[in-house]
């Protein structure tokens, strides 16, 4: 039996379920105007002051689904003469449990697209998931009937005959988490008309230009400090595009200043913000560090208590992808973004910078010529949602084209 928790209801079987939300016909449209009102009021719900203190990220989640951003979002799908675009049809989500918010961006977009849709909700996901189907199910009571006639959050265990049913009925599976979660649902075959859309494994770093930060100003150079704390601290600088690494531009007098003020900032933010790291996590830390250390990939570690660990890499051209607890922070000096630019693999998705003109933005862009990094963003800004991720346009995934020809 399937888990309902939005619209919320008893269990079901897998056939009631996709019977229930695969209409013979198409009953919404894309930017279905039933749609963005049910998002927009629940929108309103995760912009109250008391949501948003508790969860910041609930208010992101809340900005972008604001009806000026939603109908942007729909803006931006014009067709040419001669062309219809419809949505895509069934789709089913299987986002990660380590983000709470990925599962509703995800299905916001696609929903607006004009499909009906099944969410896998983790039994792991807690917190700030459970505050959105809360938040989701309030909203329902004043929605068009339409909204819960078409869209599904379901919770089931490891069950691989749910997860094949759901993968022949749809006709376009979308799949978060990694390159395990990737392996492990492609497993089950799809229709032979529908398609994958795939976001496997990730890594995320930053770039600090030690000129830059010297010519910046005081509140600059503070605010650098509280965009680092927001991209790597929410989600436990667990999310693909959180930093893994820090690297440093200039030379080795400016940076080493630089660096040393950075650190201070982000110390006094650690000490405003108290973020929890639990005894757990601690131990991850210091694990994971000494063990670069062994391995001949750090020539120096410095904790600040639990919440900070700043790593001295002994080799900038191989820094670490994987995940070294929250608050850890692996640097090293680089002489330019072109050097940056030869470190960078496929697997690479978001560089968050600060103290760079957009000219060398835009040519770092260009060298690295699309075989890495999708995202070059400001720091603070490395968690915001945008509708193109991963290089994917994804409005534009969820829906196809038909055209008509008269003559």
């Amino acid at each position: 039996m399937i888990e309902q928790r939005f619209p919320a209801g008893p269990p079901v079987e897998i056939t009631e379920l996709i019977e229930g939300v695969r209409p013979e016909r198409q009953p919404l449209k894309v930017g279905d105007e039933r749609v963005i009102s049910f998002l927009v009021a629940f929108a309103r719900k995760l912009l109250k002051p008391s949501v948003a203190r508790r969860f910041p990220e609930l208010a992101s989640l809340g900005f972008f689904l604001r009806r000026v951003e939603l109908e942007k979002a729909v803006a931006r799908l014009g067709s040419e003469p001669g062309q219809l675009r419809f949505g895509r049809g069934l789709v089913f989500h299987v986002p990660p449990a380590n983000v709470d918010t990925i599962f509703v961006y995800s299905w916001a977009l696609s929903a607006l697209a004009g499909n009906p849709n099944i969410v896998r909700i983790s039994s792991r996901s807690a917190g700030a998931a459970t505050v959105i189907l809360d938040a989701l199910n309030e909203t329902l009571a004043e929605a068009d009937p339409i909204i819960a006639q078409t869209q599904r959050m379901v919770t089931y265990g490891r069950d691989d005959k749910v997860t094949a049913a759901l993968s022949a009925a749809c006709d376009l599976r979308v799949i978060w988490g990694g390159d395990r979660s990737v392996h492990e649902i492609r497993k089950h075959p799809l229709a032979p008309a529908a398609r994958d859309l795939t976001f496997p494994d990730r890594a995320s770093f930053s770039v600090i230009s030690a000129a830059g930060w010297h010519a910046a100003s005081a509140e600059e150079r503070k605010g650098a400090a509280e965009g680092c704390y927001n991209d790597a601290y929410w989600f436990d600088q667990a999310a693909c595009s959180s930093p893994r690494t820090i690297f440093w531009i200039g030379e080795e007098s400016q940076v080493s200043s630089a660096r040393a003020e950075f650190r201070t900032l982000l110390e006094g933010v650690l000490t405003a913000k108290q973020p929890l790291v639990d005894p757990a996590m601690a131990v991850e830390k210091r694990v994971a560090t000494y063990g670069m250390a062994i391995e001949g990939e750090a020539t120096g570690i410095h904790f600040t208590g639990n919440a900070l660990a700043t790593v001295d890499l002994a080799r900038p051209e191989t820094p670490p992808r994987r995940w070294l607890g929250v608050g850890t922070f692996p640097e090293a000096r680089l002489g330019s973004l072109s050097e940056m630019a030869s470190l960078v693999v496929r697997r690479d998705q978001t560089v968050t910078h600060f103290g760079f003109g957009e000219d060398d933005l835009l040519a770092f862009a260009n060298e690295l010529a699309g075989r890495g990094v999708d995202r070059i963003v400001p720091l603070g800004q490395a968690l915001d949602f945008a509708a193109i991720w991963d290089g994917y346009d994804l409005p534009r995934e969820f829906t196809r084209l038909v055209t008509v020809k008269t003559r």
